[in-house]
C-alpha cells in the first residue's frame, strides 16, 4: 500500500468524526476519546502496509480503536493511583551491593569461629536442626550445643560490630534474627 496515496489520506481524515464518536461512546470522556483517536490513527499509519486495499477501512480503524481502548482498560486495572507517592516508596528495594558485602563479612567472621562453634551454629542456625538433633549429630550433650551456638552468635555479633538490629538489614525477618542474637549476647 502506498502511504503517499492522497485518496487514502482523505479517507482517513473523513473517518475521524466517526472514530471520535465511537471512542466517546466507549469511554464517555471527550479528551480521552480524542487521545484514543489519535493513538488509533498513529497505529493505523504505522501499520498501513497491513491494510488490504478494497477492504473496509472504517472497520479496520474501528477494530484498532476498540483494541487500543480495551488494552488501556486492562492496563489501568493493574495500575494503582498513588497521589502522594507512598505506594511507590513501599516498592523500593534496597541495593543488593550492601547485602553482598555483608554476606562476605559474615562468611569471613564465620570462618574465624572455632570449628565446634561454627559446626553448632551451622547445624542449628542454617540447617534448621533442633538442639537435640544437632547434639546427636555432634555426639555431645544438648547443653553443650546450646552453649556453642550462644558463644558463636555472640562472637559473630562482636566481630561484625552489630549493635542494633537496624544496622544489619531493613527487613523485619533480618531484624528479628539480629535482635534475638544481639539480645542473647548482651545477657551473657
Amino acid at each position: 500500500m502506498n502511504t503517499d496515496s492522497v485518496p487514502l489520506k482523505q479517507a482517513l481524515l473523513a473517518l475521524i468524526p466517526n472514530l471520535r464518536a465511537f471512542a466517546v461512546s466507549l469511554c464517555g470522556d471527550i479528551e480521552r476519546a480524542d487521545d484514543l483517536v489519535q493513538e488509533t490513527l498513529l497505529k493505523a499509519w504505522d501499520h498501513l502496509e497491513t491494510f488490504q486495499e478494497g477492504t473496509n477501512l472504517r472497520a479496520w480503524l474501528f477494530t484498532i480503536l476498540r483494541n487500543t481502548y480495551f488494552s488501556e482498560c486492562r492496563r489501568r486495572r493493574r495500575e494503582v493511583e498513588d497521589r502522594d507517592g507512598s505506594k511507590a516508596a513501599d516498592l523500593a528495594v534496597h541495593p543488593g551491593q550492601q547485602g553482598h558485602l555483608d554476606m562476605q563479612d559474615f562468611r569471613r567472621a564465620l570462618n574465624l569461629l572455632p570449628p565446634d562453634q561454627r559446626e553448632a551454629l551451622i547445624l542449628v542456625g542454617a540447617a534448621g536442626f533442633s538442639y537435640e538433633e544437632a547434639a546427636a549429630i555432634s555426639s555431645c550433650a544438648v547443653g553443650t550445643i546450646k552453649s556453642r551456638v550462644n558463644r558463636a552468635r555472640a562472637k559473630l555479633t562482636e566481630m561484625l560490630g552489630v549493635v542494633t538490629p537496624r544496622e544489619f538489614g531493613p527487613d523485619s525477618a533480618t531484624e528479628a534474627i539480629v535482635a534475638r542474637t544481639v539480645g542473647s549476647s548482651r545477657q551473657s
